[in-house]
């Protein structure tokens, strides 16, 4: 297995196996300084909020929020519990190492599989089951020890962001408010606690290839270091650099297919440091596994004729792992041809 890179090795030139073939390398090219929209939540003119996520939805599929209402001592205890646990000792954090994907908690570096081809990705994970709160609380790691409390609180408070935001969304695609609740965004929701040590050469290497997430949205916090990009429609990498106490929502593959295409599944990836690590938190706001998940043409702003079959959310899972979370091989097995 992958020896975990917080593990406490020193490195000073990246290791063979995790250099990148020159054609998948991120080399040293600048992306562009277009700046990632900036939702406020706090605004008393909600035509406008919503008017501001659909418009982000369609060209980036990428934003950030403000005064989302996520207490600033909720964000910076679960940030500093998990900066903690990547600094426990190696045999605290290897209790919980797994190369089984199903498993939470658990622990891995790169995609922590087996079967793992190719080079290494330059992260750890920690992955957390966090709701609903009695199948999975009873599982989180006791060390480090402020950790349970903190995952509560910021659980609790990231869930209401995302419910808000998928209420706005439904208005601005001419839905009922309530679309997206119940079995659309029922399932367990999940967490990527993911650390990038400081790479020795990040025109090598990938924290993360370009991939979109499966589920209905994510919504990450992260300490401002640097690293994600986000492939912007029409093509260029833009780097996110979210405003201090912001949040960054991002839209997964099942908000793009329930909107008919009118909203996009934001391709991502993560890019390494040399100066600093870097921590980020990704929390998965998924549907029911046998949630049946179409497009909604009737009544609402999302075109006339669907342009993907229905499926259940287990399907999709099972096509988006096999092909590796490639956006168009994922997308184009749910297609109906025109």
């Amino acid at each position: 297995m992958a020896e975990p890179l917080s593990n406490g090795a020193a490195y000073d030139s990246v290791p063979e196996s995790y250099v990148f073939p020159v054609d998948k390398r991120p080399g040293n090219s600048a992306s562009s300084a277009a700046a990632i929209p900036v939702v406020d939540l706090a605004g008393d003119d909600q035509d406008k909020i919503v008017k501001q996520i659909i418009d982000a939805g369609k060209e980036f599929g990428f934003f950030q929020v403000i005064n989302h209402g996520v207490a600033d001592e909720v964000m910076s205890e679960m940030m500093s519990s998990a900066e903690e646990f990547f600094r426990l000792p190696t045999e605290e954090k290897m209790v919980h190492y797994s190369t089984d994907f199903k498993k939470v908690p658990r622990f891995y570096t790169s995609i922590g599989n087996e079967q793992e081809k190719g080079a290494l990705y330059w992260r750890d994970c920690l992955k957390l089951g966090c709701y609903p709160f009695e199948q999975f609380k009873d599982q989180w790691p006791e060390k480090p020890w402020q950790l349970r409390a903190a995952l509560e609180a910021y659980t609790t408070a990231v869930r209401a962001v995302a419910g808000r935001l998928l209420r706005l969304t439904a208005v601005g695609l001419g839905l009922e408010e309530g679309h997206f609740d119940g079995e659309l965004s029922g399932g367990p929701v999940l967490m990527n606690v993911n650390h990038y040590v400081a790479c020795p050469d990040p025109s090598l290497t990938l924290g993360l290839a370009p991939h979109c997430d499966p589920n209905l949205v994510t919504v990450l916090m992260e300490t401002g270091a640097g690293g994600l990009q986000v492939l912007r429609h029409g093509g260029g990498w833009v780097d996110v650099v979210p405003l201090p106490g912001a949040l960054v929502v991002n839209l997964g593959h099942q908000m793009e297919v329930v909107s008919n295409g009118c909203l996009r599944s934001a391709e991502h990836r993560v890019v390494t440091n040399a100066r600093a690590a870097r921590t980020t938190l990704a929390t998965f706001v998924m549907p029911e596994t046998g949630c049946t998940v179409a497009p909604v043409v009737a009544g609402g702003s999302c075109g006339e004729a669907p342009l993907y079959r229905p499926y259940t959310y287990q399907e999709f899972m099972g096509v988006y792992l096999a092909a590796a979370g490639e956006r168009d091989a994922v997308l184009t097995r749910f297609q109906i041809n025109q």
